[in-house]
């Protein structure tokens, strides 16, 4: 696999929330990423329900377990009154 340079870069997020704002912002998007790999395992089993998708749900756990810190974190934060500082980019290259 060779990477080329980063062709594009989003800033998805950038800036200070509140404790609520944030949980929102992020379990919202761990929800997303989730709901994406839970609708690419069911195309693979409709189109091969032998297919091992146990990477999938590796995945799945890993970002449950994420978001599950995430959470954590923020509630520490709230308990000492303090805002959230997030900032969040992707960048996007394309395989040669």
């Amino acid at each position: 696999m060779i990477m080329t340079q980063i062709a594009q870069t989003v800033k998805l997020i950038d800036g200070k929330f509140s404790t609520s704002e944030a949980s929102d912002l992020v379990g919202s998007l761990i929800d997303q990423k989730i709901n994406f790999h839970k609708i690419q395992r069911l195309g693979q089993f409709i189109h091969d329900n032998t297919i091992d998708d146990q990477e999938s749900r590796d995945r799945i756990a890993q970002l449950t377990k994420e978001k599950k810190d995430v959470k954590d974190f923020i509630a520490n934060a709230r308990v000492k009154g303090r805002r959230i500082v997030m900032t969040s980019h992707i960048e996007i290259s394309y395989e040669d």
